[in-house]
């Protein structure tokens, strides 16, 4: 442990846990497992961090979880180890995990997310960059939150996600998060080619698969691409229209 690295009270390290520099500990705090924690985290009192996996199949072999710099694990955050040795839980950098949310074994939440109070990853989610989950949404195992998407508060998905969508109730969506698109420095124009990608896909009379194989022909941008290449990847489905304000862009 570096020895900048403060520490609360009762709070418990365990010996296979490497702390960076900064990082400051709070009360009642354990960090367990092959935990690896880059410099400058903060975590909160009561967050268990490299625990054990939830998982019938896990054979009791230490294994491991990787942290990057500059997040923050507010109140009983908890964050599992992955199933198996060769496999890890991975948190990238800058994240804000919010009390009491939880990532499953062998998820990987990459950087600037926000998990907000009680949002729930199951085993093997994946979050991208920028995503922001309000309070008490559930993620199902396996399933992907492409980048600058957004879940309101209490959504629940068991399919992906696409980048730059809200997600609204179970499994659907209702527009783009063009807040999210202006804070992350996206122009007009391209905020105007989702938008209109948006409604070639997911307003279509094609499948989503179908709608975005015939979009590629048409839009070319990057956002467009990288919303259309995730479509276009998955494996469980993607969340569907199925809200309102999918016109909400102001301009």
């Amino acid at each position: 442990m570096d020895p900048s690295v403060e520490v609360g009270p009762y709070a418990v390290v365990d010996e296979g846990v490497q702390v960076g520099p900064g990082c400051k500990i709070g009360p009642y705090v354990y960090l367990t497992g092959l935990t690896t924690i880059g410099a400058n985290n903060q975590f909160f009192a009561g967050s268990v961090i490299g625990e054990a996996p939830q998982d019938l199949k896990y054979d009791g072999r230490p294994t491991r979880v990787q942290i990057g710099d500059n997040n923050v694990f507010r109140e009983h955050v908890t964050v599992h180890r992955s199933t198996k040795a060769e496999e890890m839980t991975v948190i990238g950098s800058n994240n804000f995990l919010m009390e009491h949310s939880h990532v499953g074994h062998n998820s990987m939440v990459e950087n600037f997310v926000i998990l907000a109070n009680g949002t729930l990853l199951g085993g093997y989610a994946k979050v991208a960059s920028r995503a922001f989950l309000s309070g008490t949404c559930l993620v199902h195992q396996f399933v992907r939150v492409g980048t600058l998407a957004l879940m309101q508060g209490g959504a629940a998905i068991s399919k992906d996600l696409a980048p730059f969508t809200i997600a609204r109730g179970y499994n659907r969506v209702c527009g783009l998060n063009t807040v999210g698109l202006r804070r992350a420095g996206m122009s007009l124009a391209e905020r105007t080619e989702l938008r209109k990608l948006y409604h070639a896909v997911f307003l279509s009379e094609l499948n989503l698969r179908a709608a975005a194989a015939e979009a590629q022909e048409k839009f070319k941008a990057e956002a467009s691409r990288v919303m259309l290449e995730f479509i276009l990847s998955s494996k469980r489905g993607v969340c569907a229209h199925g809200g309102r304000g999918v016109d909400a862009e102001e301009e």
